[in-house]
């Protein structure tokens, strides 16, 4: 009880704990930055509707994938659920029909060694190296907020003469009880390289 007490204290006041994926910053101006990712493997769902009307939804999905809702299997056959660690950003990009939200797996996960998901609206997936380009912003998100936040990326990668190669993407790091002025968001979008 008393280090979720802390943990949630030091989520409230923006110390943020939960593992982040590594990157390198290849140029930074202000609150944006293009930067270049590793592989990473991701937990992710789909769910028809609004931002607002999915987002709570798909997190209550992937939680429970890494809460427990999942099954391990070894060279002796299934195993008892495996609990994975949260890790930030949560990721939700936005499709012609609903938005698809990410967790990012923890680093030393690779896609053999994660557990079978037991809700079939998760899917796991391995995602090769990216070029990404980021801004940063404090306060609520909304898709509105997205939208703009990206208009404003885009105008700043077109000024560098650098072409975008997909759709913008909402990245949280933080839990909704965080003070609004001290939380971390970005709006990302993939790039294409040199």
């Amino acid at each position: 009880m008393a280090s979720f007490l802390v943990s949630a204290g030091c989520s409230l006041l923006g110390i943020r704990t939960a593992e982040e994926p590594e990157y390198t910053v290849l140029m930074a101006e202000g609150n944006m930055e293009l930067r270049q990712y590793p592989g990473l493997v991701v937990a992710r769902t789909f769910m028809r509707g609004t931002y607002e009307e999915t987002a709570n939804n798909s997190f209550r999905v992937l939680a429970g994938y890494i809460f427990g809702k999942n099954k391990a299997t070894d060279d002796e056959g299934p195993q008892a659920s495996t609990k994975i660690p949260m890790t930030a950003p949560v990721l939700q990009e936005k499709t012609d029909e609903g938005w698809q939200m990410s967790f990012v797996m923890p680093s030393e996960k690779r896609l053999d060694s994660l557990p079978e998901p037991l809700d079939d609206r998760v899917n796991l997936a391995d995602l090769p190296g990216f070029r990404i380009a980021a801004i940063r912003y404090t306060g609520f998100t909304s898709e509105q907020k997205i939208n703009a936040k990206a208009q404003e990326l885009e105008a700043w990668l077109g000024a560098k003469g650098i072409k975008t190669a997909g759709k913008p993407i909402s990245a949280r790091y933080d839990p909704p009880w965080t003070l609004p002025f001290l939380r971390r968001n970005e709006v990302l979008i993939v790039t294409e390289d040199d």
